[in-house]
């Protein structure tokens, strides 16, 4: 049962990133289910259109359920985005309480729950994420490498 909820879940972060590549940002996008897999929140990066260096997928989604559920603890939540969390927003999902983590591709250069540090799993903080990786990795990944190819 859950992972015929991952996979949708997904699915959706995916299509939050292709819309974001259409609007010129980063092609990363987050959905954000309760504990009953309803979907409270939803996008894609929109640091470009907002000037915001802040407004990463993950950080617009957590605002979003926050101002939805008109409470900033988002315990019993699962965060699905396509790429690996940065600093920033693994910090937010540790202060919102956000339960259970999936993301897609790996971040090599920025990752903070594997890749370059392990923040929300390696017990230095009061909260612990429980995370899930991999998940349309291959889809996620390739999404990114075209969209800075495309840059260059």
């Amino acid at each position: 049962m859950r992972k015929a909820a991952d996979d949708q879940c997904m699915q959706l972060a995916y299509e939050q990133a292709l819309s974001a590549a259409e609007r010129g940002e980063v092609p990363i996008g987050a959905v954000l289910v309760d504990c009953d897999g309803k979907v409270l929140a939803l996008d894609g990066n929109r640091c470009i259109e907002f000037s915001d260096p802040s407004a990463h997928a993950e950080i617009l989604v957590l605002r979003k359920a926050g101002r939805q559920l008109a409470n900033y603890r988002l315990t019993g939540t699962t965060l699905y985005v396509t790429l690996e969390p940065c600093i920033m927003c693994t910090g937010a999902l540790i202060h919102a309480r956000v339960g259970r983590l999936v993301y897609g591709a790996a971040d090599p250069k920025a990752g903070a729950i594997v890749s370059q540090y392990q923040v929300g799993s390696d017990g230095r903080l009061n909260h612990a994420l429980v995370i899930s990786s991999g998940l349309m990795a291959e889809q996620c990944g390739r999404l990114l490498q075209n969209f800075f190819k495309a840059r260059r």
